[in-house]
């Protein structure tokens, strides 16, 4: 942190809403706690989850304390250390580093600054930039959960990921092929496709024009073995007709409407919380090959609202918030 930083610009709302109550204010830089690193942030992930934040909904769950005000959100960032707290031992102004802030106590990562648990904190991974990092955090973790916890992925297994041009989805393609997992991707329109082919996948069809479970069954004549689900409704049912009997179905929690429980399935919901053994995996996981990051568009810090709308738009990957 520059010496004498006081203050920093932040996007931030008075009382929960909607993202268009959202504006730029002046926050004290917050101070870090003995367990602490101060991140001035470089990079900011746009989740689709985020408005849900705003709205309060993950406080009506419970999931963090009370609230203060103004309240500034958003779960993913990377930056450079500016400071830390006397007992942190894993971490040196200075370093790179990507950090998940949600719901986190001393404000989220729609800021110039955050101080955040170290355990929350993560160097971040060769071969990937700061700016990628920034979007990183949970939506890939998401997908670490979803292939590893929940539905334990095995080498050799045939693996369909619904969604695989979105956030968790491109992820979730890089990360099942380091599994040695046989993939197969269902994305959203020809250039959701060709992301996820370029990414690995073993074969990837448009899930707005394709018969989807036709086209599984031909991947995987015995069934595919898993399924890893990002996206719900009606296609998403029809597709997971090519799961085979005794198959695994996972979803983030959060996707509406949960897949459709059928006899010989097992569907489990889940959420991708991250600490730090599974942060670890998911660093060695980025580092054995290649990783792509895919950033759609990146938005000025102000215009996060603009930003939180084109959520709900085809995209490609992630959006992200420059703070300078």
């Amino acid at each position: 942190m520059s010496e004498g930083a006081k203050t920093m610009r932040a996007v931030a709302i008075d009382d929960f809403g909607e993202v268009d109550e959202l504006e730029v204010k002046h926050l004290p830089v917050p101070e870090p706690g003995p367990d602490e690193v101060l991140i001035q942030i470089e990079s900011i992930g746009v989740g689709a989850w985020d408005p849900y934040e705003i709205s309060g909904g993950f406080h009506q769950e419970g999931m963090a304390g009370e609230p203060s005000f103004p309240y500034v959100p958003g779960a993913d960032c990377a930056g450079t250390v500016a400071a830390v707290g006397q007992n942190v031992d894993r971490f040196e102004p200075g370093q790179r580093v990507y950090a998940f802030t949600l719901v986190n106590p001393k404000g989220g990562s729609y800021a110039e600054y955050v101080a955040v648990n170290q355990e929350l904190v993560s160097p971040i991974p060769e071969g990937i930039g700061t700016r990628e990092a920034g979007v990183l955090p949970t939506d890939a973790m998401t997908a670490l959960r979803g292939l590893d916890d929940t539905l334990g992925v095995t080498q050799g297994e045939t693996v369909m990921i619904f969604g695989a041009s979105g956030g968790v989805g491109h992820f979730a393609v890089q990360i099942a092929k380091r599994m040695g997992a046989r993939v197969f991707a269902v994305a959203s329109g020809k250039d959701g496709v060709q992301l996820a082919a370029r990414l690995g996948a073993d074969a990837a069809v448009d899930g707005r024009e394709k018969d989807v479970a036709s086209a599984a069954r031909a991947f995987a004549p015995d069934g595919i073995d898993a399924a890893l689900v990002t996206a719900g409704g009606s296609a998403t049912d029809a597709a997971l007709e090519a799961v085979k009997r005794g198959g695994r179905v996972a979803y983030p929690h959060g996707v509406m409407p949960e897949p459709r429980e059928r006899s010989g399935l097992r569907i489990h919901g889940y959420d991708g919380v991250p600490d730090r053994e599974a942060i670890g995996k998911l660093n060695r996981l980025i580092e054995h090959d290649s990783f792509e990051v895919a950033i759609d568009r990146t938005f000025a810090l102000r215009d996060a609202p603009a930003a939180l709308h084109a959520v709900a738009e085809h995209h490609l990957g992630k959006f992200a918030l420059a703070p300078s």
